[in-house]
């Protein structure tokens, strides 16, 4: 059986975060809400959570999605190995597209069938699971590498110092893993 996710959901619609909050009820250990990108950033600062569910426009009206984009960056910035699943109701397959290339998981058209939410969600999160595990030297190294970037804030030279390595070193290394 696999084990239940936590969940961050991101909407401006506090309906929208109600009906996810109770589709994923019971398939979940941990569902937190987040009405704006500030508060989101917030929760992923203090929480690795497993999936995040993301809306992808924040403002009534609003249907191109650019905040959506922007929130995937930002997100990865904070956790780049958590896994995002995308939702709007303004579907165009362009919009899909340029969420999957800049690092969603998966895209949902609201209003969903909670099957579908449920099966993203479970398969986002065991995505993320396995990503975070470590299972090789190199894949040790990697995380070792995010976790103290993140700790530092991106700050090359206190991560560098606090993994015992030169700059030119931690460069090195993070060219090796993509960061």
């Amino acid at each position: 059986m696999e084990p239940t996710p936590s969940v961050l959901i991101v909407d401006d619609d506090a309906d929208v975060l109600e009906a996810a909050q109770l589709a994923l009820w019971n398939h979940a250990v941990r569902i937190d809400a987040a009405s704006s990108l500030d508060v989101a950033e917030d929760y992923l600062r203090q929480i690795a959570y497993d999936c995040v569910l993301l809306d992808m426009n924040f403002a009534a009206g609003r249907r191109s999605g650019a905040e959506g984009i922007d929130a995937l960056e930002r997100i990865g910035t904070i956790d780049p190995m958590v896994s995002v699943v995308v939702m709007t109701a303004y579907g165009a397959v362009t919009l899909a597209v340029t969420s999957l290339k800049a690092g969603a998981h998966d895209f949902l058209l609201k209003p969903w069938k909670n099957d579908n939410l449920i099966a993203a969600v479970t398969t986002a999160a065991t995505r993320t699971r396995t990503m975070r595990a470590p299972t090789t030297l190199d894949a040790l190294e990697r995380s070792a590498l995010i976790e103290t970037l993140q700790r530092h804030k991106g700050n090359l030279t206190q991560a560098a110092r606090s993994l015992g390595l030169s700059r030119p070193a931690l460069y090195r290394r993070m060219a090796k893993h993509g960061l």
